[in-house]
């Protein structure tokens, strides 16, 4: 059973930054990607940004350039720095596992788990 544990998250003006946290527990954190996805009201889940076991990193159109990814092995941990917030940003940002199709980027994943953190709120005020 996967146990992810989402932190970081808090209310910034335009243009700061905030890194968020993500403690999982269970062999898939060290044999799968983990997704950064977030959820805004109103709309569907997405990802974002990913790394997979390796190091390599994906993102999304949206955050590229801005949102960095990294993982800590040794504590089962991964961390997505946001920088340069917007107020599209804000949103509730959850971590999970993730099956990425190969040169797809972001776009095309399967979900090798349905378990879901409770999520961390990002607002970006204006």
């Amino acid at each position: 059973q996967v146990q992810l544990v989402e932190s970081g998250g808090g209310l910034v003006q335009t243009g700061g930054s905030l890194r968020l946290s993500c403690a999982a527990s269970g062999s898939i954190f060290s044999t799968n990607a983990i997704g950064w996805f977030r959820q805004a009201p109103g709309k569907q889940r997405e990802l974002v940004a990913a790394i997979t076991s390796g190091g390599t990193t994906n993102y999304a159109d949206s955050v590229k350039g801005r949102f960095t990814c990294s993982r800590d092995n040794a504590k089962n941990t991964v961390y997505l720095q946001m920088n340069s917030l917007k107020p599209e940003d804000t949103a509730v940002y959850y971590c999970n596992a993730v099956d990425l199709t190969p040169g797809s980027g972001v776009n095309y994943y399967t979900l090798p788990s349905d378990t879901w953190g409770q999520g961390t709120q990002v607002t970006v005020s204006s």
